[in-house]
C-alpha cells in the first residue's frame, strides 16, 4: 500500500473477545441454497446503504467537520515516518492477477489513509452522520467509498466492492466500524472473499508517539507530529468460492485471529529490544 517510492524499498489487547464467535456465527446463519441468496440472507444483517434523514443542523455540520479533519491530515501526515513490514504478501497477490481486500481496526484509520492516499481503494462507509463526514475526508485523499451501515439491512455496498475488485481496484473495512464493538471483526470481508475469490488482508499500525482517546468506542488513534510508525502486514486469507458454513466460521475466526495478532505486536512495537524486534522482521519478511 505505499507510494511508489516506498514500495521500491520498504524497511523495515484483547477487548470483547468473549463476543466474537457470537458475531461469527452470523457469517453462516442459515443453509446455502444458491450463493446469491446466501449473501443477501448473511450479509443484509450488516450492511445497510439508506441515508439517514438528518436535520439541517447536523447536515451544514458536515462540510465543516471534514475540512477541519482533512486539514489536520494534510498538516500532520507528511511529518509521519513509517517502517512497513509484510508488503510482499500484497506484491504476491497483484502479481497473481487478483487485488485485495483490507480489513483492520478502526483505531488506525488516520494513519493509513495518510499511508495509502491516492490509490483509489474503495472503503466500506457508514451512512450515518458519522460516515457522512468521513465519506468527504477519504475522498478527498483519494479513495472510493461504497456506503454501507452494519447496524441495519442492505447488499449494495458489498455489490459495489465486488464491482470495483472485478475492475482491478482494492477495498478495504475499517472492520470493527461504525460502532464496535471494538475489536470484533465483522464478516463482511469473508463474504466478499467468497465472491470475488480475493483474499482478505489484515494489517495494523502502532507509532511511538501518539494520543490515544479512550473515551471513543474505537480508542481513537492520533499520532504526533513527526512520529514513527510500523505497519504489519499479516499473509492473505483466501476463502473458497463453494466454501461451507463451517469454512466460512473458521476464516472469520482466522481473520479474528490474525487481525489481534498483528495489532498486538505493532501496538508494542516501540517498547521492544532492538533484538525483538529484529525477530518479527525476520518473521513478516517471510
Amino acid at each position: 500500500m505505499p507510494d511508489a517510492a516506498e514500495r521500491s524499498s520498504p524497511e523495515t489487547r484483547r477487548d470483547d473477545s468473549a463476543r466474537t464467535s457470537a458475531t461469527a456465527g452470523k457469517v453462516h446463519s442459515a443453509p446455502r441454497e444458491t450463493e446469491s441468496q446466501t449473501d443477501k440472507e448473511t450479509v443484509s444483517a450488516h450492511y445497510d446503504t439508506r441515508l439517514p434523514d438528518l436535520p439541517w443542523s447536523r447536515r451544514i455540520q458536515i462540510p465543516i467537520i471534514a475540512a477541519a479533519v482533512y486539514s489536520v491530515i494534510r498538516l500532520l501526515g507528511p511529518t509521519l515516518r513509517y517502517e512497513v513490514l509484510g508488503w510482499q504478501h500484497a506484491e504476491r497477490v497483484y502479481a497473481a492477477k487478483k487485488q485485495c481486500i483490507w480489513a483492520f481496526w478502526h483505531r488506525v484509520i488516520i494513519p493509513i489513509v495518510w499511508w495509502r492516499r491516492n490509490h483509489g481503494v474503495v472503503i466500506m462507509n457508514t451512512t450515518a452522520f458519522d460516515g457522512q463526514w468521513t465519506r468527504k475526508v477519504i475522498e478527498w485523499l483519494g479513495f472510493g467509498t461504497a456506503q454501507g451501515s452494519s447496524s441495519r439491512g442492505g447488499l449494495r455496498g458489498l455489490a459495489v466492492m465486488a464491482k470495483r475488485l472485478g475492475e482491478g481496484v482494492d477495498c478495504g473495512f475499517t472492520i470493527d466500524g461504525p460502532r464496535g464493538p471494538r475489536y470484533v471483526a465483522k464478516p463482511g470481508p469473508v463474504m466478499l472473499a467468497r465472491k470475488t475469490r480475493c483474499p482478505v488482508m489484515v494489517f495494523h499500525i502502532g507509532v511511538d508517539r501518539g494520543i490515544t482517546f479512550e473515551k471513543t468506542w474505537d480508542h481513537f488513534l492520533l499520532p504526533k507530529p513527526f512520529a514513527r510508525a510500523a505497519i504489519l502486514f499479516a499473509p492473505p486469507i483466501y476463502v473458497p468460492p463453494d466454501a461451507t458454513p463451517e469454512q466460512l466460521e473458521a476464516k472469520h475466526a482466522e481473520m479474528q485471529r490474525e487481525l489481534e495478532r498483528v495489532r498486538d505486536i505493532a501496538e508494542s512495537w516501540f517498547t521492544l529490544t532492538e533484538a525483538q524486534r529484529q525477530t518479527h522482521r525476520a518473521e513478516f519478511s517471510r
